[in-house]
């Protein structure tokens, strides 16, 4: 009975995916142009989301610092904590922008992943971002929310214009693939099709 249910999660996945493909794939070459720009400048990456964003954050350092597809020196990349204990050290949404003036340098860059962009912590790591003179990735759903709206013209954004969060987590999974792919593509070259 739920197999036809099942099915329709799969082909409303796909066609997102289609729908977005050609309107995405601008900002995430510029997402990787700016990543590339940071790190053979010897900056690093600051990677953070709050809840489900936040393992997409540390997912997308380990494949920065680990490699994607095929081995390569390791980029400089760090997900920022949110974790509970972080949040009740520094409560009203501070803990990310604490780590940001921390540890985060002009011309290093910081990634944020939110579903909606409506997360206070996150505007605040904006804030402190451009403080530091940092260029900002932002991935976000539905219309950006107010974090697409603090972000400068000399950030990126990527969102994936839909209102249901578990679509969006989809398409932003492989829009870290794809940022991955191009960051190994541009250091390593083309590589042949498996």
């Amino acid at each position: 009975m739920l197999d036809l249910r099942i099915q329709q999660h799969f082909i409303d996945s796909a066609d997102l995916h289609y729908q977005v493909a050609e309107a995405l794939a601008k900002p995430v070459d510029a997402a990787v142009q700016a990543v590339l720009a940071c790190v053979t400048g010897g900056g690093k990456v600051l990677t953070a989301g709050m809840g489900a964003s936040s393992a997409m954050a540390q997912y997308l350092a380990l494949l920065l610092v680990g490699g994607f597809e095929r081995g390569r020196p390791g980029l400089a990349a760090l997900a920022l904590a949110s974790d509970g204990m972080m949040a009740s050290a520094w409560p009203g949404g501070r803990a990310l922008a604490l780590q940001v003036r921390a540890l985060g340098q002009t011309g290093d860059v910081l990634v944020l992943i939110s579903a909606d962009g409506e997360e206070h912590a996150l505007i605040e790591a904006v804030q402190a971002a451009h403080e530091r003179e940092m260029t900002v990735l932002a991935l976000t759903g539905h219309n950006g929310g107010l974090l697409g709206r603090q972000l400068r013209e000399t950030d990126v954004h990527v969102c994936v214009p839909h209102e249901r969060v578990a679509r969006i987590r989809e398409v932003q999974h492989l829009v870290l693939h794809c940022f991955c792919d191009g960051i190994d593509t541009q250091l390593l070259g083309e590589q042949e099709p498996v």
